[in-house]
């Protein structure tokens, strides 16, 4: 089932999406609503878990990693158990910020962030290329980020 939300509800979406640590208070000027609506709209949008959490963006480059990688990975064998198993090897790997299970050529898309190439090589050499089952890696290189939904 589907919740509905007006304008308000994806004004105070908007809001904690841009900074998460904004006060009730805050969110109340900026969307024209005393707190105690601002706050009872939250607290409903987190019960209907439309917010499922709250998160900070880290900025990479001050930790010194600068590599953004997308590892197209194909599995050898499409079997449930061994399926499970791929998904639970790599979420072990901190390299790996997101994975996605695909439909079409691709079936995991991996968004990995790394260092450098050293870095990489390193991850494809003594992590990745430990899980079974992957029959083929093609990785993509970030040039540039021109867009990231925060």
């Amino acid at each position: 089932m589907f919740f509905m939300i007006d304008h308000i509800d994806k004004k105070i979406l908007s809001l904690l999406t841009q900074n998460s640590k904004l006060t009730i208070r805050e969110i109340s000027r900026e969307a024209h609503l005393s707190p105690t609506p601002v706050y009872e709209r939250i607290k409903k949008m987190e019960n209907e878990n439309i917010i499922q959490g709250y998160t900070i963006v880290v900025n990479n480059s001050k930790l010194d990693l600068n590599m953004v990688v997308f590892c197209h990975i194909n599995l050898e064998i499409h079997h449930k158990d061994v399926i499970e198993q791929f998904e639970k090897d790599i979420l072990h790997f901190e390299e790996v910020i997101a994975c996605y299970h695909l439909a079409g050529v691709t079936d995991y898309l991996l968004h990995v962030i790394v260092k450098d190439m050293v870095a990489y090589q390193e991850f494809l050499k003594n992590k990745l290329a430990s899980v079974k089952n992957i029959r083929k890696v093609q990785s993509a290189f970030v040039m540039e980020e021109l867009k990231k939904r925060r």
